[in-house]
């Protein structure tokens, strides 16, 4: 318990943190990609469609899993408090509460993860249909 105690918080973090650096990655190659991106040079619609949504699957699998991850660290977080309370026999209002609220700081860095990632994934989403909207206008295809 003192190695998952001491490295829980570094865990977290670093998990959240390397999946905040990828959903930024991700969002910034694609909105460069889309906003450049010429749709007279594909031919076919399923070719634009997979260059126009690569990247967006790990930005929405980012947006969805990341409080996962959070309420990971907050499950484990509390089992700590739990673990560290029965050890002790001694039950002090002050260290729960403080254990609590560290351990719900992994839920809330969590949402500050997955709130952008799924606002990221939306608007580049939105970005493609306009763009095979315009493919389809080229192209003459009839909406359906």
């Amino acid at each position: 318990m003192d190695l998952l105690k001491s490295n829980l918080d570094y865990g977290i973090i670093g998990i959240l943190g390397f999946m905040s650096f990828l959903m930024v990655w991700f969002a910034v190659e694609r909105y460069l990609y889309l906003r450049r991106v010429d749709v007279r040079g594909f031919d076919h619609l399923d070719e634009l469609n997979v260059a126009l949504t690569r990247n967006l699957t790990e930005l929405s699998s980012i947006g969805s899993s990341a409080p996962y991850v959070g309420l990971l660290g907050t499950v484990l977080g509390i089992l700590l408090t739990f673990y560290e309370i029965g050890q002790g026999g001694n039950i002090d209002v002050k260290t729960i509460m403080v254990g609590l609220a560290l351990a719900l700081k992994a839920t809330a860095l969590g949402l500050v993860v997955a709130i952008p990632a799924i606002l990221f994934y939306n608007g580049l989403l939105r970005r493609v249909e306009v763009l095979v909207a315009e493919w389809k206008k080229i192209h003459g295809y009839e909406a359906v």
